[in-house]
């Protein structure tokens, strides 16, 4: 059986971790080693932040909202069973968006809602 030798793709595998691990301090740039257990952390961090982002915005929208609906008078929660019950379907994004956009608009829903 033929020997095989693995120069040509270890070292592509060391490139590739050493070019994902640019910019990064000290040997965690430079040494395989160090680099692959940075990557290996960078990119868990990248898979929860992905996560952490959906429900900041959502935290963030219904902040805005809320303001928003006291200054009119209302909060949130009555706000939000009011657009429900008069079957009003606006997502939470195109309300923060309205809030702090359009409030001739926004202040349309909550008397609506208030109704």
């Amino acid at each position: 059986m033929a020997r095989i030798k693995r120069a040509v793709n270890a070292n592509k595998k060391r490139r590739k971790v050493l070019k994902l691990a640019k910019g990064y301090w000290g040997a965690k740039s430079k040494q395989y080693r160090a680099a692959n257990q940075q990557i290996a952390r960078s990119l868990r961090y990248a898979y929860i932040g992905r996560k952490l982002r959906k429900r900041d915005f959502r935290r963030l929208w219904i902040t805005r909202i809320n303001a928003a609906a006291r200054l009119n008078g209302m909060s949130y929660s009555r706000l939000m069973g009011g657009l429900k019950k008069q079957g009003i379907q606006v997502n939470r994004k195109m309300l923060a968006d309205m809030a702090v956009n359009d409030m001739e608009g926004f202040t349309a829903l909550v008397e609506a809602a208030k109704q």
